[in-house]
């Protein structure tokens, strides 16, 4: 080895190495250059419009209305007072809107698919398509914002939960789309097909705030946050353990803020993506990044996902000040596989508290072991001041493939108490550990006798 090469690979090594501190103001700045929606003073009540919060009547045609009323005026603030308003079928946004659900108020939406129809263009899994409505849904909007201290219902648990069973076949005809390219207009879903709808779908939007609403009940993904850039999530709170009912899915987003969330999911709290293979690498322009998840409470299936749908890739995600409440199988899950290629890259995890879960720290480019030809590349992972009470099965996992390794991961005063399996890393580079405690510490060894 010549002294110029080893001379290169001592800067590199230490370059890396000496970034193991949480970058705030990385952080900082992104939350600071998102806009919060701006709304005109216009109000309209739905009550005073004819809405009735008795939980039996449809107030579809008022929440319509309403929005009709804020696009004449250019926008205000639809108002919904204590009380349950069934609404048989989706809502649908236009801009510099703020709908505002005050406390005591729910919005029950039916559970009927045909309310749903006529289909949109939307996405499922990762493929754009033509699928039911999402039941709120907002598509090339800017100044939206869902507030209030009130409930959003999507009746989730019984005609849509009845879907999962049956939607294997409609699900395979959209990845075969997918990877054959058809035509976006020809891709078309809805009946028979059993592609459940989000509950709430922000899609091609600009500055979007969702504060401190409850969400119940989704028939799939909760707050699926599509191809949309300057977005403020708040102070909100889930119970929502339906099938798929992942908590928030940012997917081709931009400058997103997640901060002060109480999740209770059905699947992962926070689950970034980018797009699903053929059709994801088709956009790698628009990689999922500048997302910062901070201050939250985590229960569910996993706490913070990346993937396994990132094929237009995810960078600059910055996880700090998280705990766990309850159950939750994985802390951090980074997962791919060979059909997704793309990226993951500058990931910072800091001051994460873990109760009990099956896996603290779990990053793999082989997920469910599918797939060939399109390895993704996992890059820059940084895990610092993380602490788990008990991990069921494994500590920390890094699986890569042997041709494509895993490279540049920093694990700096890790403490997880009880493992039944500490440390698994495989075909992986340059994995720097400092301060790393799994199982019970030792101490000064003892003396020969």
């Amino acid at each position: 080895m010549n002294f110029r090469y080893l001379l290169f690979l001592v800067i590199s090594f230490t370059s890396f190495a000496q970034k193991t501190d949480f970058p705030t103001a990385e952080a900082a700045a992104i939350a600071n250059r998102i806009q919060l929606p701006v709304f005109p003073s216009y109000q309209v009540n739905v009550v005073k419009l004819g809405a009735k919060g008795d939980s039996v009547t449809n107030n579809k045609a008022f929440f319509d209305k309403a929005m009709a009323l804020c696009k004449k005026n250019k926008g205000g603030t639809i108002i919904v007072p204590k009380g349950i308003y069934k609404v048989n079928g989706p809502i649908h946004f236009v801009s510099n809107v703020n709908l505002k659900i005050e406390k005591g108020a729910k919005i029950k939406f039916s559970d009927n698919p045909k309310d749903y129809l006529p289909l949109v263009l939307t996405s499922w899994e990762g493929t754009m398509l033509y699928n039911y409505s999402p039941l709120i849904y907002a598509y090339e909007c800017s100044n939206i914002a869902i507030t209030g201290e009130g409930t959003i219902d999507g009746e989730g648990g019984t005609a849509w939960k009845s879907f999962k069973a049956k939607e294997n076949d409609g699900k395979m005809r959209s990845r075969e789309m997918n990877h054959n390219s058809v035509p976006l207009n020809d891709r078309k879903f809805g009946e028979g097909y059993f592609l459940r709808p989000q509950l709430i779908q922000f899609f091609n939007c600009k500055n979007i705030l969702v504060e401190n609403i409850r969400i119940e009940n989704s028939p799939f993904w909760c707050l699926h946050l599509l191809k949309s850039e300057s977005i403020t999530i708040r102070g909100i709170s889930y119970k929502s353990l339906n099938y798929n009912n992942d908590g928030i899915d940012p997917e081709y987003a931009k400058d997103v803020l997640i901060e002060n969330v109480n999740f209770d999911n059905g699947d992962d709290n926070v689950a970034i993506k980018a797009g699903r293979d053929h059709e994801g690498r088709a956009n790698s322009a628009t990689p999922s990044e500048n997302i910062v998840i901070r201050n939250c409470n985590f229960k569910g299936l996993h706490g913070v996902v990346l993937g396994s749908e990132m094929s237009a890739g995810i960078q600059n995600v910055y996880v700090e000040n998280c705990k766990t409440i309850g159950y939750l199988k994985r802390g951090i899950y980074i997962k791919t596989n060979a059909d997704r290629g793309g990226f993951i890259k500058n990931i910072f995890v800091n001051n994460l508290q873990l109760d009990e879960v099956e896996d603290c720290l779990y990053i793999t480019a082989n997920y469910h072991g599918e797939g060939s030809g399109f390895q993704s590349d996992i890059s820059n992972v940084y895990f610092s001041n993380i602490s788990c009470n008990k991990a069921t099965e494994s500590g920390i996992v890094i699986q890569g493939f042997p041709e494509k390794k895993i490279r540049n991961i920093s694990l700096n005063n890790i403490e997880i108490k009880s493992a039944k399996n500490a440390l698994s890393n495989e075909n992986a580079e340059n994995v720097l550990m400092t301060d790393v405690f799994i199982g019970q510490r030792a101490t000064v060894p003892s003396a020969a006798k």
